[in-house]
């Protein structure tokens, strides 16, 4: 088979957009793809027959969509599914008493995992915690919804948080992670802030 160095568009599965094929004489083994807005661009060698061209397209479209999916689930969320979340873990384990006027991530907080003002009902999360386990994040959150509550670590907080059955495991977690990042220890009192 001749190069052809001019794209074409391939027939895809259906659902799955519009296909271009772009056959290169510099290539001669690999195969990859991308998206381009609503079109997928397939990079394919020059010299590949037409058949495995076709199976190519099929491998390099389930590659990408896997890898979109696997990016969607992944997807952290943004400050009205963070206060969406807070309200539910306020309801499991505070019987609904924590209710925060904001709740958001910030930038801003590179010593700390979260924050909370009592005075003001607002809550931070640093966006270090967006990279970690769910687990992790919600005990960081109940964490500060328990401080709308108490606002010291006395024992009172401490019983507040009891009733997360992850507490240990997700302090374990920051802990481990605070000593990779070289970022000061937690208090002895087992803060999160």
């Amino acid at each position: 088979m001749s190069a052809d160095p001019s794209p074409r568009l391939a027939d895809p599965a259906p659902g799955t957009g519009e296909v271009e094929i772009r056959r290169s004489a510099r290539r001669t083994r690999s195969v990859s793809a991308y998206r381009e807005g609503d079109r997928t661009i397939v990079l394919v060698p020059a010299r590949m027959s037409e058949a495995e061209e076709r199976r190519w397209v099929g491998v390099m479209l389930e590659k990408l969509a896997a890898k979109e999916r696997d990016r969607e689930r992944r997807r952290t969320p943004g400050d009205a599914e963070l206060a969406a979340r807070a309200a539910r873990l306020s309801a499991q384990y505070l019987d609904g008493r924590a209710r925060p006027a904001t709740v958001r991530w910030v930038t801003n907080q590179n010593s700390r995992w979260g924050s909370c003002t009592p005075a003001e009902g607002s809550i931070r999360l640093s966006h270090r915690l967006r990279e970690m386990p769910e687990y992790v994040v919600d005990y960081v959150l109940l964490h500060e919804l328990a401080h709308l509550l108490v606002p010291g670590h006395g024992p009172g907080f401490w019983r507040l948080l009891e009733a997360y059955p992850r507490t240990e495991r997700a302090r374990g977690y920051l802990e481990g992670a605070a000593g990779a990042a070289r970022l000061p220890a937690p208090p002895d009192d087992g803060a999160a802030t």
